[in-house]
């Protein structure tokens, strides 16, 4: 059992409990997703209710809450939503490179960014670059006092529905060194979102490409300095990570919990089917696996709020959690049968999420790469 750190984040959890409660109902999840509309007013009430903004400090307007405290909160909405927690996490990582690394000028507006109202999107990928991100191709050519952008961007959550787009271009050489990163209003002239792709599940959360064509950037819109945006988005990444982690926890537990419940009433042959040891051995490496990507995730949030390395144990957390949810989501269909296959109930559509969270910020075999390059170190 976890002790929250202090009476405000108990409070605040038990705020994100009643909003979930509210908001977050299976009936109006299964609404958005069927429909495969973005739910953007109950992502403006969590803005409001201050739950964009949660790891920022004070000073620009967020709640200055630990990571570990941010973490849990992602993990309680992915158990109702994963749509929602995907939200949440995403664009904390769009304002991360403006809060962290952006001048005063561009600190000022992290308060509005973080603020409830603005919803933002983080532009790495493109069509043909994901895991290679140093060899992105958009590029950025300063001409004046502006930056003029063309190229495609790819996969982008919250493509025409955000309000701001930090956006990785390349202003120099080939390779790392040569990007930089960029922060754009949705009302840029030349930016363009495409229709949303279609995805096998997040219906409701769908990324689409954003196409670039002339698009000018005042030059005090760049992020650090020129050359910096791989590192900016390489660090960014890794609390990027532990996001997706915690909505990994958080799915998977959905889908325990809900087998456990089924497994209890159904019987078969005169017995409950959670009394066979076919079944109850299912649920209990899902409920092992559940506790160890836990135990691993906030692990690594609580290296990173101590100010200590994280990048290895969060890309562990990723791999580990995000395969454990996919695993358990399978199971969780197997135990329900023909039942988990319908959308009668929630554990289909949790199957088909699971999958997803094993490709975004950076794909397992990515962290694996991570990992083991961490190893080959001295």
């Amino acid at each position: 059992m976890w002790i929250p750190p202090s009476e405000e984040a108990r409070d605040l959890l038990g705020l994100v409990e009643e909003i979930a409660d509210g908001e977050l109902t299976p009936p109006a999840a299964a609404d958005h997703e069927a429909r495969g509309e973005f739910p953007r007013e109950i992502v403006r009430t969590l803005g409001r209710a201050g739950l964009l903004g949660l790891p920022y400090p004070a000073e620009l307007g967020g709640a200055g809450q630990p990571y570990e405290v941010y973490l849990r909160v992602l993990e309680r909405l992915a158990y109702r939503w994963l749509t929602v927690a995907e939200a949440v996490s995403v664009h904390t990582l769009s304002c991360y490179p403006a809060a962290v690394h952006g001048d005063d000028r561009l600190r000022k507006l992290v308060p509005d960014m973080i603020g409830g109202e603005l919803l933002g999107a983080y532009c790495l990928s493109e069509p043909a670059g994901g895991s290679d991100a140093a060899a992105l191709t958009t590029r950025a050519v300063r001409d004046g006092d502006h930056y003029v952008v063309d190229g495609t961007k790819a996969w982008i959550t919250h493509a025409g529905s955000a309000d701001f787009y930090t956006v990785f271009a390349r202003t120099g050489e080939p390779g790392p060194r040569g990007i930089s990163c960029l922060l754009l209003d949705a009302t840029t002239t030349g930016l363009a979102p495409q229709p949303r792709e279609r995805l096998m599940g997040l219906h409701a959360g769908a990324p689409a490409q954003v196409v670039l064509t002339g698009a000018r950037v005042p030059a005090d819109r760049l992020v650090g300095a020129e050359g910096q945006g791989f590192r900016i988005a390489m660090s960014a990444l890794d609390a990027g990570r532990l996001g997706i982690a915690a909505c990994a926890v958080g799915l998977a537990q959905a889908a325990l919990d809900h087998a456990v419940a089924y497994a209890r009433e159904r019987t078969q042959f005169g017995s409950r089917i959670i009394d066979f040891q076919g079944i109850g051995f299912l649920l209990a490496d899902a409920a092992t696996g559940i506790s160890a990507a836990r135990a691993l995730l906030y692990t690594a949030a609580r290296l990173r709020d101590a100010g200590l390395p994280f990048s290895t144990e969060a890309a562990q957390a990723k791999l580990f959690a995000t395969d454990t949810a996919m695993r358990v989501t399978t199971d969780a269909v197997q135990i329900l049968g023909g039942a988990g296959y319908v959308t009668d109930h929630p554990v289909e559509r949790w199957f088909r999420e699971a999958k997803l969270l094993q490709i975004v910020e950076g794909t397992n075999q990515i962290q694996r790469l991570v990992i083991a390059r961490s190893l080959a170190k001295p």
